[in-house]
């Protein structure tokens, strides 16, 4: 499992960097888009060539909030990121439900977050059984998740086949 827990923060290692490196290519992309309150279902899609990373909420309180989710490719195509995050730290709204799907990748390493109250820049990684992490989607347990959310993160491998 250690072994495992170390591949996976090497992969986010690795696609971090890329991202962070490469911002300016065709590997990364971050959009900005409105997280919606008002308890109804909304979804969020970025594609970056044939893979798709889809977040999909429902959350309650406050005013719409400006998130960002960033996708990217690693640079042999191997390994498909997909982040979902509030820029400006704690996040007002409650989250009844959400899901993120990756198409086109399978899971190999998946995060989730919420924000301390004190201070609210820090993020706190969700409990395990706070969400559930399947082949291509993270998606929050029912009567668990505890409804705040500031950031997830999933990395998966690409399809591709080997020569």
């Amino acid at each position: 499992m250690a072994i495992i827990n170390n591949l996976a923060f090497l992969a986010l290692l690795v696609v971090t960097l890329t991202v962070a490196l490469a911002s300016a290519d065709d590997r990364t992309k971050t959009v900005e888009f409105n997280v919606k309150p008002g308890g109804e279902v909304h979804t969020f899609s970025e594609k970056m060539r044939e893979y798709e990373c889809s977040f999909t909420y429902a959350s309650q309180g406050g005013t719409n909030e400006q998130w960002l989710m960033s996708v990217g490719l690693s640079d042999d195509d191997g390994l498909f990121s997909c982040s979902v995050w509030r820029p400006q730290g704690k996040s007002y709204l409650f989250f009844t439900q959400f899901k993120a799907e990756l198409k086109g990748a399978k899971v190999e390493y998946a995060s989730a977050y919420s924000q301390t109250a004190a201070g609210g820049q820090r993020d706190v990684t969700l409990k395990e059984d706070e969400f559930t992490v399947g082949d291509s989607t993270v998606t929050h347990k029912d009567g668990k998740f505890r409804a705040e959310l500031s950031k997830l993160t999933i990395i998966g491998r690409t399809r591709h086949d080997e020569l």
